[in-house]
C-alpha cells in the first residue's frame, strides 16, 4: 500500500478504473471484476457521476450504482473509493449548488456516508474559482467528503486553487488526475507533475493503458476493420513509433515474466509523483495483469529505457 498525497488514504498501487462499469461490462462482469480486485489485494477504485452516460439508455451514474450494489452485497473493509462531478447530464459545472447536489446523488448511488476522494472532474472557468473552491470544502466540512481532488487541470487553474484554499482555510487538493501515459508524456511532465511535487499532490493518472493500445493487442500499423470503442482510441498511437515502444515493452516485460500491460503500469508507477495509475478491465481474467502492474518494480535501466524509446511522443498526442 502506499499513501496518497498529503491524505490519511492508504491505496493500492494501482486503481480499477470504473468507466467500463455500465457499459461495456454489465452488472455480473462488473461485480466478478470487482471480487477479483479486491482478491487479488487491490482497495482503490475510480468512478465518476457521468459514468456511463454515452450509452445509448443510460443516463448516467451506472457505474456509482453497480459499484454501490456491490458494496452493499459483498461490504468489504478499507476500499477507497473515488468519485467525479461536473459531467453528469442533470449536475454540469461547478456551482456551488450544483457540486452539492450532484455530491449528495453520488452519496446516493454509492450507498455511502461519504465519499473518500472527490474529484473536480473538468475545469468550470464560467464559475469564480473562489466559489467551486469553497463548495468542494464545505463538502469536507460537512462530513459527506473524506478529501478533494482535481482532474483535468491545468498547473496555473491547481496553483489558484491550493491558494484560494490555504487563504481561505477549505480543504485542499490531495490529488490531481491527468491523462499521462508511455505515448501521452509530454504536458504531464513538463507542467503538472512539478506542480505536484512541490504541493505534495499524488498523480493518479487515466488512460495509463492509453485505451488498450499499451497492452499490446495492437501489433499493426493497420488498424482497418477495428471498429470497437477501445480500438478507435489505439488507432491513433500503432504507428511504427508506437509499435516499438510494445516491442520495449514486451522485452523488459520478458524478463521478469509479465505482460506488457503490467510493464506499461510499472513504468508509469515509477514517475515522479505517480502514486496509482487507474486502468479498467471488461473481466476479471484482465485484472491479475493489472493487480501485476501494480506490484512490479522495474530497475532503473529499464525504467530510462522505456522513457527513451517513448521520447518522439509530441505533446498533442
Amino acid at each position: 500500500m502506499t499513501r496518497l498525497g498529503s491524505s490519511d488514504l492508504s491505496v493500492f498501487p494501482l486503481s480499477l478504473g470504473g468507466n467500463v462499469f455500465g457499459w461495456t461490462a454489465d452488472r455480473d462482469a462488473s461485480f466478478a471484476v470487482l471480487d477479483a480486485f479486491v482478491a487479488g489485494g487491490g482497495n482503490f477504485i475510480d468512478t465518476a457521476d457521468v459514468y456511463s452516460a454515452w450509452v445509448p439508455g443510460n443516463s448516467g451514474g451506472e457505474s456509482e450504482a453497480i459499484i454501490g450494489e456491490w458494496l452493499a452485497s459483498r461490504r468489504p473493509e478499507g476500499l477507497v473509493v473515488a468519485t467525479k462531478v461536473s459531467q453528469h447530464p442533470q449536475f454540469r459545472g461547478l456551482s456551488a449548488a450544483n457540486v452539492r447536489r450532484a455530491a449528495e446523488a453520488s452519496l446516493g448511488r454509492l450507498g455511502v456516508d461519504a465519499i473518500d476522494l472527490y474529484y473536480a472532474h473538468f475545469d468550470d472557468e464560467t464559475v469564480p474559482l473562489e466559489e467551486t473552491v469553497a463548495a468542494f470544502g464545505d463538502l469536507v466540512a460537512d462530513g459527506l467528503v473524506r478529501n478533494i481532488a482535481v482532474s483535468n487541470y491545468s498547473a496555473e487553474r491547481i496553483r489558484e486553487w491550493i491558494r484560494i484554499a490555504r487563504s481561505t482555510g477549505a480543504a485542499v487538493p490531495v490529488a490531481v488526475q491527468p491523462h499521462y501515459n508511455l505515448v501521452h508524456r509530454n504536458d504531464v511532465e513538463q507542467s503538472i507533475i512539478p506542480v505536484a511535487r512541490e504541493f505534495g499532490l499524488g498523480l493518479v493518472p487515466y488512460y495509463a493503458l492509453a485505451s488498450g493500445f499499451l497492452t499490446g493487442k495492437y501489433r499493426s500499423t493497420d488498424m482497418a476493420g477495428q471498429n470497437s470503442p477501445r480500438a478507435a482510441g489505439a488507432a491513433k498511437y500503432a504507428t511504427a513509433h508506437g509499435l516499438r515502444i510494445i516491442d520495449a515493452l514486451e522485452e523488459v516485460g520478458d524478463a521478469h515474466g509479465v505482460s506488457i500491460t503490467a510493464t506499461a503500469l510499472a513504468w508509469l508507477r515509477a514517475q515522479p509523483a505517480v502514486v496509482a495509475p487507474i486502468a479498467s478491465a471488461r473481466t476479471a481474467e484482465q485484472v491479475p495483469d493489472l493487480l501485476a502492474g501494480g506490484r512490479l518494480e522495474l530497475a532503473d535501466d529499464e525504467v530510462e529505457r522505456l522513457r527513451s524509446v517513448s521520447e518522439w511522443t509530441p505533446a498533442q498526442v
